[in-house]
């Protein structure tokens, strides 16, 4: 165990993917741990009973982050669990991708809920609900530097919730409160839902020549919650193995 052994963190979409490996990870690291879920309980259950039994306290919370509700609720559970909230880390997405001309209106709005309403949802809660000093970390997508085939909605949607941290910032800075952005590259979870052939091509593209694993990008978000990053806020992350 390290740095965050005081430390509790709420990790919105903790589930699966990159919010799983981002919760094992800061579990490792000695943080307890509140896995949000929006759907899938069992796979919470999965990543609570797999930090518990490395030593770690963990816990899940039922947190759509579309649902306003649901995020307060989320909050009140880690603080009454936890006794505070100090890192507050949104993997939540809805990875909807398709060219504009076929896009069903359901799906563009199921992208604003999540990846807009979803995300100024976590970051107001979190800008009034986390302890001084606390890390706030919202993910985005390599898409919003390098557009992609089909990747238009998803990436425009995300680029609202990545202005709305770095705006986030320059307001907590006097709290000592850090706010900073992830953006991953091509990663390897159950949401790259992009023809074999795009992802193929990108990968082509990325120096280091494989696909991201969701444990990269979890030891990117490990570091930003450590006392290391305390200096580091307002800042875009690439964690994309050198494609842009």
């Amino acid at each position: 165990m390290n740095g965050l052994d005081d430390k509790s963190a709420l990790i919105f979409a903790g589930s699966r993917g990159i919010g799983r490996a981002t919760a094992l990870r800061l579990g490792h690291e000695g943080a307890a741990v509140t896995v949000g879920y929006a759907g899938n309980e069992a796979a919470a259950d999965e990543v609570v009973k797999l930090i518990k039994s490395a030593g770690g306290d963990a816990h899940k919370v039922k947190a759509n982050i579309a649902e306003r509700s649901e995020v307060n609720s989320a909050f009140d559970d880690a603080n009454d669990q936890f006794g505070k909230v100090d890192i507050v880390v949104n993997a939540g997405a809805a990875s909807i991708f398709a060219p504009h001309a076929v896009l069903p209106l359901e799906d563009f709005r199921k992208s604003v809920a999540v990846n807009v309403e979803g995300a100024f949802n976590v970051l107001q809660e979190a800008a009034n609900r986390v302890s001084d000093g606390g890390r706030i970390i919202q993910f985005s997508t390599g898409g919003t530097k390098m557009p992609v085939q089909g990747g238009g909605v998803y990436s425009g949607t995300k680029a609202a919730g990545e202005l709305m941290a770095l705006s986030l910032a320059k307001e907590l800075g006097q709290r000592q409160v850090t706010v900073n952005v992830i953006s991953p590259g091509v990663t390897n979870t159950d949401g790259l839902i992009m023809p074999a052939d795009q992802i193929d091509m990108l990968v082509a593209q990325t120096p280091l020549g494989r696909l991201g694993e969701p444990e990269d990008i979890g030891n990117v978000v490990a570091f930003l919650a450590s006392a290391d990053a305390g200096w580091i806020t307002g800042q875009n992350i690439q964690a994309n193995g050198g494609i842009l």
